[in-house]
Order: C-alpha cells, then structure tokens, then sequence
C-alpha cells in the first residue's frame, strides 16, 4: 500500500509501498502532487531497468539529453551515466567526475533557453559513508528576502551560461564550450504552483540585467546569502533503489562530494522538460 510521508517543515516527501512500473493514472496523479507541494520527492525500493526507468521519468515530461556528451549513456543518450569511469588510464581520479555536482549550490539546466522542469536519479550503486545530495528550497529564499530586495529583483532578468562567469566547463566537449548566455527573470513563478521562487544558480549566472558589472557581482553575492533558510533544506542519504526527482524551478541541490573515492556511486540521470504552461508558451 503506498505510504506517503512528509520528510521536513518545507522540503521533501517519501513515498514507499509503490512499484513505480505498475503505476497507473490515478496512481501517479498523488505522487506527482506530492512533488509540487514539497519540491523533492523520493520513492524507495525500485528495481528497474532502463527502459523502465525513462518510461517512469516521462510521466513528469519530455526527457531530454544532457549537454555534457562524454557522460550520456552509448545506447540511451536521454541517460547521464553519473560516478562511472572517474579514473584515468594512470589510475588518477578525475576530480570533475568524482566531484560533478559538488562545486556548490545550484539549480540544474538555467544555461538553457527552455530550461530543466526536473531532474531525476535512479541508485545503481551507493558507497558504505558518504555521498548524500542536499537540497534546498527556492520558495523559502524568496520569502526570506527583504520587501524592498523583492520589489527592486521584479521583472529583472539573470544572464546564464553553462560555465558562468568563468567561461567553458571540463564536462563539455571541446566543440560545445561557446555556450551562447540565456535570460531568465531572477524572481520566477513557478508555471504549476503559482508561487514565487529565487531562481538562482551562482556557478551559471554571468551578469544581472541593468546593473553595471560591480553592482551585479554585489547583488549576486547577496542573493547567495538567502539561498539556504533554516527548516527549508532536506539531505538524502542514498540507498540502492531510490529514485529521487527534484524541481528545478523552485529548489537547489548539491552533493555531498565527500565518499570514498575507491567506492562506487553510480546513479542513472534523466533531465526533464516541461509538458505544461511553459511549454506552451514556447510553442505559441
């Protein structure tokens, strides 16, 4: 019988007792629900396979290939393969693999036109210490923004690019590294919810709108600071079989970086665009 349980005051909610490859309509609709209202959502003890794995994951949208090439999977370019082949031929770790996701908080896909409505992990392999992605609410950073910082941020629009301001990233390849910048509004609402998020990535915004470069770097430094709010984050401790899906439009992640680098941590990796509001927007 599916159980559904709230993990945090603000952030996360676990669903258990479901297989995720029998589910109908009218199972999925509560699971789905489940996710809008709490941003991140986790279902244990799944066995699947790929095939399965992206069927479940269009449920939530369009499945789409990531930009970084090297780490799709050979046969299902949809799939980011995350945590394999992390050494060398000379047995050296590969830092920009090992460490993918650790560099700091972030939000998935803002270097795009369209960008990421969500991001799912399905656990191959998780390590005996250490591994866990944290997550944080993007509602509860607007709402911790002083009025006068809300109402001077609206309508204002962040300059995105893959590499942010330092320029290309050792994910891309050599011919994807000019990475033409992205307007998306700092504050946004969110297309399902009607709620107003920080829309936010330090590692990926270049510049703000309107201001000149020192007051943009300044305003970007500030925003940083509202990021995380006490009871609106949520770290996952992974188990093999988990299936953890977030929401790009209102929350920010990032992982642990921090187990054994001989150990394995292998996830399956699907990002996933929007089937609604947006969606038809771009279309019209």
């Amino acid at each position: 019988m599916m159980d559904i349980r709230c993990l945090g005051p603000q952030i996360g909610v676990e669903v258990t007792g479901v297989d995720v490859k029998a589910l109908d309509d009218a199972g999925f609709a509560p699971i789905y629900q489940a996710w809008l209202d709490h941003n991140i959502l986790i279902v244990r003890d799944q066995e699947l396979e790929i095939e399965d794995f992206l069927r479940y994951s269009r449920r939530f949208g369009p499945v789409v290939p990531h930009p970084s090439k090297s780490t799709r999977h050979p046969e299902f370019p949809e799939i980011t393969m995350l945590g394999i082949n992390k050494f060398d031929a000379g047995g050296n770790l590969i830092e920009a693999i090992y460490r993918r996701g650790a560099e700091g908080w972030h939000t998935d896909g803002a270097y795009n036109e369209r960008p990421f409505k969500a991001t799912q992990l399905y656990a191959l392999a998780v390590p005996s210490r250490g591994g866990d992605t944290l997550f944080a609410n993007g509602y509860a950073a607007y709402d911790a923004l002083p009025v006068s910082l809300k109402q001077r941020l609206e309508g204002v629009m962040g300059i995105f690019s893959y590499g942010g301001c330092r320029g290309g990233s050792p994910l891309l390849d050599k011919e994807d590294q000019e990475w033409t910048p992205v307007l998306h509004p700092i504050i946004r609402t969110h297309p399902e919810t009607g709620r107003k998020s920080l829309y936010f990535d330090p590692g990926k915004i270049v510049d703000i709108v309107r201001y000149d470069r020192q007051e943009s770097d300044a305003l970007i430094a500030e925003l940083k600071t509202y990021m995380i709010q006490p009871g609106a984050e949520y770290r996952h401790k992974w188990r093999k079989g988990d299936i953890v899906i977030w929401d790009n439009r209102c929350s920010y992640h990032r992982a642990a970086g921090d187990y054994p680098p001989e150990e394995d941590r292998i996830h399956w990796r699907v990002s996933i665009n929007d089937y609604g509001v947006e969606a038809r927007e771009t279309a019209e």
